[in-house]
């Protein structure tokens, strides 16, 4: 057990430290770029990789190494963000509908079955498509049915702890309804609906990348995977380097995430 406990955690080590190399890499993706990313030549349009533009040049003669850096913060930021206030919407919720029940949980819970009915990157597409794209578009589109999954585990969590003794005792003393909720549940269900936030990085990378490439969401000539993807696949026989990093990075990303989730996942049931 010992043994196993110990492999989960060297892999949980090398999933956080690939996973850091790519967020701080993000970061600063605007020092490590070695060229505008934004900057169009009409001599270098589609150069294949080089020693000078090491992904090779788009169809507007742009470095695709450094829209691919600034892509990075654009992709990871928002991808980050739009979980984080997923997060947020949906402990508070789910809280709000274990703790209390009635026909607050009835209506809320109503609310998240509706949302579940249908598939999230479809509803992602519709909501997107009347906001009329853009990234903030997309975010939204996307966040609109994300909270559930947060919201539902949050709320098993408190309905499994909220008659517990010391919830209990918490009562006699005279506690709020509040006081207990932020002092003695939510510490106690943090850990495994972050864990779940974790699982929802790479998800959430693929619909932000799809809305994209779709046209759906960062609108041109903003860099983003997915938008770049989008604009190079019509030329991608002639120049395929413009198609293929920008994928690549989207892959590496979202697996080294997905691998972070699944590692810190397997190390808590290891317990």
């Amino acid at each position: 057990m010992k043994k196993k406990k110990a492999k989960l955690r060297k892999r949980v080590i090398i999933a956080v430290v690939f996973a850091a190399i790519l967020v701080l890499i993000a970061t600063f993706s605007g020092v490590l770029a070695p060229n505008d990313p934004y900057a169009t030549n009409s001599e270098l349009i589609r150069q294949a990789p080089s020693a000078a533009y090491l992904f090779g040049t788009d169809n507007l003669g742009r470095c695709v190494f450094s829209r691919v850096l600034i892509g990075a913060r654009t992709t990871i930021a928002s991808t980050f963000f739009l979980v984080a206030v997923s997060f947020l919407i949906g402990i508070v919720v789910g809280m709000l509908c274990g703790f209390y029940g009635g026909i607050v949980d009835d209506i809320l819970m109503r609310i998240a079955d509706l949302m579940l009915a249908f598939p999230q990157m479809v509803v992602a597409i519709a909501v997107a498509g009347i906001l009329g794209g853009g990234l903030g578009g997309a975010m939204i589109a996307l966040g609109i049915t994300m909270w559930t999954s947060f919201a539902r585990l949050a709320r098993s969590h408190t309905l499994s702890i909220k008659n517990e003794p010391y919830i209990t005792a918490a009562r006699l003393q005279g506690k709020s309804g509040l006081q207990i909720m932020m002092t003695h549940i939510m510490p106690n269900i943090l850990e495994p609906v972050l864990i779940n936030a974790l699982t929802q990085i790479g998800t959430t990378m693929i619909g932000i990348s799809g809305l994209s490439f779709l046209g759906l969401g960062v609108v041109a000539p903003q860099a983003e995977w997915g938008s770049m993807i989008s604009e190079a696949r019509a030329y991608i026989q002639i120049a395929p380097w413009a198609v293929l990093f920008p994928a690549a990075a989207t892959v590496i990303t979202i697996v080294v995430f997905n691998y972070l989730g699944d590692a810190v996942m397997e190390y808590r049931n290891a317990e």
